[in-house]
């Protein structure tokens, strides 16, 4: 994974394992790797890796069971909320940097209309 050098290293690897949630790559009920190989599977110091799970537990994503391993959430309503909220996160850099560049709300619908049509036409 190449690290963003603009946010912390635990931050990004928390969204990428919510993305890994989120589309079914990690499930419900899943174990993620101990705090060792996620280090390693990211390249990442071990105390980061701890700190990446700190925060996924504090947020309910995940649930640590003593001596048995972290778990993704089996909690479907949390999962659809996290789904959402990052779509909505999505919704907003994509509607700021139209913004910026001069784009009204209306543009952006209408740039999203034509994407989707094209989509259609592509399949």
């Amino acid at each position: 994974m190449d690290f963003d050098s603009m946010s912390p290293i635990w931050a990004q690897v928390v969204k990428r394992i919510k993305s890994e949630i989120v589309t079914g790559k990690l499930p419900p009920g899943s174990k993620l790797p101990g705090g060792r190989d996620l280090a390693l599977q990211y390249k990442i110091n071990p105390n980061t890796a701890a700190r990446v799970y700190q925060e996924l537990e504090r947020q309910g994503i995940c649930q640590t069971k003593r001596g048995l391993g972290t778990y993704v959430t089996e909690d479907a309503a949390l999962i659809d909320a996290l789904r959402s909220s990052m779509a909505k996160d999505a919704l907003e850099q994509f509607l700021t940097s139209l913004s910026a560049i001069g784009m009204s709300a209306q543009d952006a619908i209408q740039i999203l209309e034509n994407r989707v049509n094209q989509s259609s036409v592509d399949c």
